[in-house]
């Protein structure tokens, strides 16, 4: 394998996980909502809801800096290192890219990440986590 196509397989694997990253705030939310109303107890795990509030407060902060995504970063750096300049790349690469990036301005996506946000924070009242437990050492 060339040190080209090494690159262009990282920046895959990045957008892969970027996609996974979404999916689990999308469906995470969803989950958390048909739960609360279905009694799903694994929804007021509070591990899962606290990684869950993280990802998207995480998302919501880098929206309203106007810092881009870490991922979306790296990914790029390495599709340049790869020889790439757009997303012409493997199958994969284009089909993920098609479902995670839009050619909208930014404050759409502001917009629409904190109302996410919100969102996330209205289920914690709704469907209130379980208390956290910590192992005593």
């Amino acid at each position: 394998m060339s040190d080209n196509s090494l690159y262009l397989v990282l920046a895959d694997a990045v957008l892969f996980s970027h996609i996974l990253v979404v999916v689990f705030v999308v469906v995470g939310l969803l989950a958390v909502v048909i739960g609360g109303v279905l009694k799903w107890h694994w929804v007021t795990n509070p591990w899962f809801r606290i990684a869950h509030l993280a990802c998207i407060g995480v998302v919501v902060m880098q929206a309203w800096l106007g810092v881009v995504c870490p991922l979306t970063t790296l990914e790029m750096w390495l599709r340049k290192q790869g020889g790439e300049t757009v997303y012409d790349g493997s199958f994969i690469s284009y089909w993920m890219t098609e479902l995670l990036y839009y050619d909208w301005p930014s404050w759409v996506f502001t917009l629409l990440y904190s109302a996410f946000g919100l969102l996330v924070v209205t289920t914690w009242v709704w469907v209130r986590p379980r208390p956290l437990k910590l192992r005593a050492s």
